[in-house]
């Protein structure tokens, strides 16, 4: 804990502090810088939250979006290591949702339809039958509350959109709150808080999409990854879960080991076929609600190394299999076919249709609550 100063020295370090931005031992709240307008003419804000090894993260207002990542290789020098775009009208424009905050339903939901309580509801279906994170206007297409925060662990921005009852087809008003913190551990943590006013179905995750060798350099096939989780949950052809939780014992899914991303990415499987490389939910080992290692990567020419850890029982794997090089990135980057990989963690898609998965039903009174942390080093 930090060290309590004295009281006239609170109120005064107080009186340099914008009201509700905390202070502590680990430095100054991030400021505000601008990233331009929306359409209906909302000003977009930008955080940089930086540490004290060269980790720099920053994060706009649009969508809760995660716009950078900067960090050091074995070397020492640094590079962005998440695909997006140097200015708003990126963002704006359809786009995969890069670092996005995807919602109020992360993954997809069956047909866009589920039953709550004895009573159907009815989503956009924007992605064939089913709907895809949170619909036509979800999470990543609104304009989020910002709240700079110092703490003790580091430079925090705690981002809150509150989503009426009826968007999207959802039930009650829910409130998000997203915490992005950068700690000295080279840690980007990212703290999820949702509350609603009615029963209603929750499931959010951040979408960033990484290339340890540094953004638009090429594909992410040489990337080897470790997901600790011994089953998977297979999909039909639409990439909804059967239901079954599959041992991946023996399928190009068994990522226990460390293997490159490309080793079997284009086996003559169904489930690859499916969803033309991986595009699945993996079931992570150990306790759901207890934050525990799942992933683990590593690029070999640069020698970075990404851990995850997370509270959520699943996380979803893409290999950016629908990047096609007509995106033009940051530095005019060429997005090309997998060109990036995505590690979501979530509870498993098309959950409220699927009554032995993991629930995702949120009351009122009760708190959603979920922690993931991305923690970068090189060797």
């Amino acid at each position: 804990m930090p060290v309590r100063p004295a009281v006239f020295l609170l109120f005064a370090l107080a009186a340099l502090v914008p009201f509700g931005v905390a202070l502590s031992a680990a430095g100054s709240a991030p400021a505000a810088q601008p990233f331009g307008t929306t359409k209906d003419g909302v000003a977009v804000e930008r955080y940089a939250l930086k540490n004290s090894h060269g980790m720099e993260v920053d994060v706009i207002t649009w969508g809760a979006i995660v716009q950078r990542i900067v960090v050091p290789d074995r070397t020492g020098a640094a590079s962005d290591v998440v695909l997006g775009f140097d200015t708003l009208d990126g963002y704006l424009a359809d786009n995969p949702y890069f670092g996005a905050i995807v919602g109020r339903y992360g993954n997809r939901i069956a047909n866009a339809t589920f039953t709550l309580n004895g009573k159907k509801y009815q989503l956009a279906a924007n992605n064939g039958p089913n709907s895809l994170h949170g619909g036509l206007k979800g999470f990543d297409k609104h304009v989020w509350k910002a709240r700079p925060i110092a703490t003790a662990a580091g430079p925090a921005v705690e981002l809150t959109y509150v989503s009426p009852a009826g968007e999207e087809g959802y039930p009650g008003t829910l409130t998000a709150k997203v915490t992005y913190t950068v700690t000295d551990a080279n840690e980007l943590r990212i703290d999820y808080h949702l509350s609603t006013d009615a029963d209603t179905v929750a499931n959010v995750t951040n979408h960033s999409y990484f290339n340890l060798a540094g953004q638009g350099t090429g594909d992410v096939l040489k990337h080897d990854i470790r997901i600790q989780a011994d089953r998977f949950t297979p999909v039909n052809a639409t990439l909804i879960p059967t239901g079954e939780l599959r041992p991946v014992q023996g399928t190009p899914f068994d990522f226990r080991t460390a293997t490159a991303m490309g080793a079997r990415i284009d086996a003559d499987d169904e489930q690859i076929k499916y969803g033309k490389g991986y595009d699945h939910n993996w079931v992570l080992d150990g306790h759901a609600g207890t934050l525990r290692p799942a992933v683990r990567v590593t690029e070999p020419t640069s020698g970075r190394i990404l851990d995850v850890s997370t509270t959520e029982p699943g996380v979803q794997f893409y290999t950016g299999n629908f990047l096609d090089g007509t995106i033009t990135g940051k530095g005019r980057a060429v997005y090309r076919h997998r060109f990036g990989f995505c590690l979501e963690t979530q509870h498993f898609p098309d959950s409220p249709n699927q009554p032995s998965f993991p629930s995702t039903v949120l009351k009122p009174g009760q708190a959603y609550t979920s922690t993931t942390v991305y923690k970068f080093s090189a060797k």
